[in-house]
């Protein structure tokens, strides 16, 4: 078994650990890497108030990170609140030589109140510690210190981050600007900028979401996640934890850690616009089935007599009035035999014939109108890998989501590693929407698959590249018809 990532926490210790490091080791338990612990400072607090803060002083700071590094060097860290200037300048001076991924989050404010952090020590921050951060996670409110602005509007937000991107950090995410029934937290990086989006819901009487958001974001980049990807499963995981929060004391109440993954109330979407209005595409069910992907009308036609039901034409070779053609032929064959026939990215022309619906890669979501495919009242299918594209994916509000590859596909290269069936699975707890599992995927491996909640099977050369391509089709179908009759016993 390999050993676990290291994240080191440097924050804060609350000792009725509704935040802080007590916050941060349960949320690094949740994550599934090994949490350490350098504390900056010690509070007395409770769920009620903050009575009273002590740094510690920069020399146990210093001891502490020698102790650790020269044992269980870390992959990444994420900083908490911190204490006076000395023990910030030890702390900077530590991290110039720990080649570590930096998340950090600044404290300024107890959630029960009372101030972390003067104007003195703020100062020193942005000027030396900033400029060692890959991203910072500040809230509203620290935000606008930080910046100098006062955040009113979209715009303002914008400013802000790119104000702060001047101080020095790679990225930064503000959390909590509501606006219309809704929360929304706006990542910027170089190159890179969105919102993410929830429904509003009270987070006010919750105790320690920064210092978990934060947490979650620096064990994601441990385990292997991109900026994008982290702070969506934060944003998830931040929204179940406060769903689940539990009244423990009399006051604020404390997050619940869960390692299962977030519903899909939890997950928030992604656009680049407060105002973005969400398209809704027509239900087509989640009895997809056997779902096989072929470039041509000819394999339509060897396929659809045999009962496939659910079918994509994804052509990559002709343009012009000979794909115009064999679109337009291939609608009026699924049309005959009754198929849910999806074209791939070829919107425009969907829409003129009138398909069934249309599938379309993450790349396709910037150019084609997705109002305009609705409006038509075509399906969309869109096709996902990773949790941003997955939160992109739900601002559609789709038919379905197709996740891939779920194992190693020869079929064309992929900038992603297979997901494997865990990440069906918990995919399948999060998403309300039918889900289409593809890459990889054989008739052998088909029953796993479907156990692991996929509603449909993707399926290219499985079948084009078989020898009988017709029987093993029949196959699939079997395997569909028998697993249908055994939901309809278990129901």
């Amino acid at each position: 078994m390999s050993a676990l990532p290291v994240v080191w926490t440097i924050a804060g210790s609350d000792n009725c650990s509704g935040a802080g490091i007590q916050a941060d080791l349960k949320t690094f338990e949740m994550m599934g890497v090994h949490g350490c612990t350098v504390i900056a400072a010690l509070t007395a607090q409770n769920t009620l108030k903050l009575f009273q803060v002590q740094p510690v002083s920069a020399k146990i700071l210093t001891a502490q990170i020698e102790a650790l590094r020269t044992d269980m060097p870390p992959r990444a860290i994420k900083i908490g609140m911190l204490g006076d200037v000395d023990s910030i300048h030890a702390l900077v001076a530590e991290l110039n030589t720990i080649q570590a991924y930096v998340v950090y989050d600044p404290v300024m404010i107890a959630s029960t109140g009372g101030t972390l952090l003067s104007d003195k020590v703020m100062d020193f921050v942005k000027d030396k510690l900033l400029p060692r951060i890959n991203l910072l996670t500040p809230n509203l409110e620290e935000a606008e210190k930080l910046s100098g602005i006062k955040i009113q509007s979209e715009n303002d937000i914008r400013n802000a981050a790119l104000k702060i991107l001047d101080l020095g950090v790679r990225a930064v995410i503000i959390k909590g600007f509501q606006h219309n029934g809704h929360a929304y937290d706006y990542y910027q990086a170089s190159g890179q900028n969105f919102f993410l989006t929830s429904p509003l819901r009270t987070t006010a009487d919750a105790r320690g979401t920064g210092c978990s958001f934060a947490s979650i974001c620096a064990s994601a980049h441990a385990l292997g996640m991109t900026d994008a990807d982290a702070v969506v499963l934060a944003k998830a995981k931040i929204n179940q934890a406060v769903r689940l929060a539990q009244n423990i004391g009399q006051g604020m109440r404390i997050l619940t850690y869960e390692k299962s993954p977030p519903i899909p109330e939890d997950l928030p979407w992604l656009a680049q616009s407060i105002d973005f209005r969400r398209p809704e595409f027509p239900d087509c069910g989640k009895d997809l089935g056997f779902y096989p992907i072929v470039d041509s009308v000819a394999w339509l036609e060897r396929l659809l007599p045999l009962g496939v039901r659910t079918a994509q034409l994804r052509i990559k070779n002709k343009s012009g009035s000979k794909l115009e053609n064999e679109i337009a032929a291939a609608i009026t064959l699924g049309k005959k035999y009754n198929c849910r026939l999806f074209i791939n990215d070829y919107w425009q022309l969907a829409i003129k014939y009138q398909a069934y619906g249309v599938h379309l890669g993450q790349e396709d979501l910037a150019d084609a109108n997705m109002n305009t495919i609705a409006q038509a009242g075509l399906r969309l299918g869109l096709s996902t890998h990773s949790y941003e594209e997955l939160a992109r994916a739900h601002a559609c509000r789709p038919s379905y989501i197709a996740l891939g590859p779920i194992y190693h596909t020869t079929l064309k290269v992929m900038p992603f590693p297979p997901q494997g069936l865990q990440t069906l699975a918990d995919w399948r707890r999060m998403l309300d929407y039918p889900l289409v599992a593809i890459g990889g995927i054989t008739l052998e491996r088909a029953t796993e698959v479907m156990a692991a909640g996929a509603d449909s099977i993707a399926v290219v050369s499985d079948i084009t590249q078989n020898e009988n391509p017709e029987d093993r089709a029949r196959c699939w179908l079997k395997l569909f018809a028998q697993q249908k009759i055994e939901e309809t016993k278990a129901a």
